[in-house]
């Protein structure tokens, strides 16, 4: 039987490689091409090289590489759309599109972040390749997350509904560069949100200190209207106060009591 990677090495997994993108994909594994090229470890690691070199495939992750076309040669890289589902499948953990990344998808257009955004249920080390960068944020209530299926490039990925993002965004507003970010990102993001979908995302997660912040950035940026309903329940749940900024003091705070959150510092938005 003839040895592909023995003989020719490059050539063998070239080849193979633009017959796998022939077919709609973007991605493939290290065991596949082993396997179907009847290769050693070791020359596909060799050949494997020699195409990220050339800068035809880039590994991602342990064992999961995607091929590049043509035309996104000159920059080395795919958009993280067009793989995040196959990376996640093989990582072997749910995920969803998030945070900056989701507020984008859903209208908020001046708050791109630098990187990739994706929420999942475990520790996922940062992937970080040429332009590429891809944080992942750790959720331990994952399941009771809201999410669509958006249509991408290659198939479909799992993004949060604007209400969850704005949950979301809440809840991770520090590690996203703080609250005033996130004010800037309600006052695009707040006309894709529906007020019966943003009370029962609250609901559903069942944290009113986040979901009293939520209302009143929410209002600030103008969009009371979306609140009205998550201000009843908030109100039915008769939540002890809670601090707009939980890092900071209250000495001095005032109290808003639509939101009974204790408004202890200054926010603003860039828009």
């Amino acid at each position: 039987m003839l040895n592909y990677q023995a003989r020719e090495p490059f050539p063998a997994l070239s080849s193979w490689v633009d017959s796998v993108q022939s077919k709609g994909r973007y991605f493939f594994t290290s065991d596949q091409a082993i396997k179907e090229l009847q290769a050693t470890k070791s020359s596909f690691n060799n050949a494997s090289l020699r195409l990220a070199n050339k800068k035809r495939i880039a590994r991602l992750y342990r064992g999961f590489y995607i091929i590049i076309p043509l035309e996104y040669a000159n920059t080395g890289m795919l958009p993280p759309d067009w793989f995040i589902a196959d990376l996640m499948n093989h990582i072997k953990k749910p995920y969803y599109v998030s945070l900056l990344s989701a507020a984008t998808l859903h209208g908020a257009a001046h708050q791109q972040p630098q990187e990739f955004q994706v929420i999942t249920t475990d520790s996922v080390r940062k992937i970080e390749l040429g332009n590429l960068a891809i944080q992942f944020f750790v959720k331990k209530n994952f399941d009771l997350s809201r999410t669509s299926q958006v249509k991408t490039q290659t198939g479909y990925m799992a993004v949060s509904t604007p209400e969850m993002t704005a949950l979301d965004l809440v809840c991770y507003a520090r590690q996203i560069g703080g609250l005033d970010r996130v004010l800037t990102v309600f006052q695009e993001l707040g006309e894709a949100l529906d007020a019966d979908k943003l009370a029962a995302a609250a609901q559903a997660v069942n944290n009113l200190s986040y979901a009293q912040r939520l209302g009143w950035l929410l209002e600030q940026a103008g969009f009371n209207a979306q609140t009205e309903k998550l201000a009843q329940w908030i109100k039915e749940k008769k939540p002890l106060p809670a601090r707009l900024d939980p890092s900071l003091a209250v000495k001095g705070a005032r109290k808003n009591d639509r939101w009974s959150l204790l408004i202890n510092t200054t926010i603003e938005g860039d828009l």
